[in-house]
């Protein structure tokens, strides 16, 4: 098997003098989607603050800062544990630029690994009204935009973070799987039903 089509972990595995080298190659394969993750899930505030590279390169240097940790106990893939340093760095974005008093309802929980930022509203909206052909009308927008809003708040928090994985973050279904807990047929009926409920809740938008 050829060197890119090994996993993520094996690479990292080959050994010490060649790790940092693989694991610059790794980030830049996986920088796009950590990105799109940063830019869905980043609060508006801090949005106009903090850019969402400056973030995905705080947490590629965390990385490589815990490499070594990683290869020697790679309970996770790869993606999914750089991912979820990201977040990280991003939680702690928010906790700075935002009220201290703020809680995200996740951490109150106390792991780790469940410390991601709820997907943004506002970012979905930003997307799903960009994806429409512009209507002439500025009036008309806004319509657009309510009712879009109104459809994604109508929706669960569960529902609208499957929809940010699959269709916006581009997760794979074993990668969702992975985060939310679930098994891979059970992630898929989630993605299929929150998607087919979007659509009923746009109508004449559609998806």
């Amino acid at each position: 098997m050829s060197p890119e089509h090994l996993p993520d972990a094996e690479l990292l595995g080959a050994g010490p003098d060649e790790r940092a080298q693989v694991l610059g190659t790794l980030l830049e394969r996986h920088q796009d989607r950590l990105l799109r993750m940063v830019q869905m899930r980043m609060h508006p505030k801090v949005r106009a603050r903090v850019g969402a590279s400056d973030v995905v390169q705080e947490a590629c240097v965390e990385a490589h800062r815990l490499v070594d940790q990683y290869v020697g106990d790679p309970q996770l893939p790869f993606f999914l544990w750089l991912r979820r340093i990201t977040a990280q760095r991003l939680m702690k974005a928010h906790r700075f630029h935002l009220d201290a008093q703020r809680r995200d309802a996740r951490r109150d929980a106390g792991d780790d690994k469940l410390r991601m930022p709820e997907t943004s509203v506002v970012a979905m909206v930003d997307i799903l009204a960009a994806d429409r052909t512009s209507p002439h009308s500025a009036v008309a927008r806004d319509e657009r935009r309510d009712r879009i809003t109104a459809a994604l708040e109508e929706m669960s928090p569960t529902d609208r973070e499957v929809l940010s994985m699959r269709h916006f973050e581009e997760l794979s279904n074993e990668e969702v799987a992975a985060e939310l807990g679930l098994g891979k047929h059970a992630a898929s009926k989630r993605y299929i039903r929150a998607l087919q409920r979007l659509k009923q809740l746009l109508g004449e938008d559609g998806l």
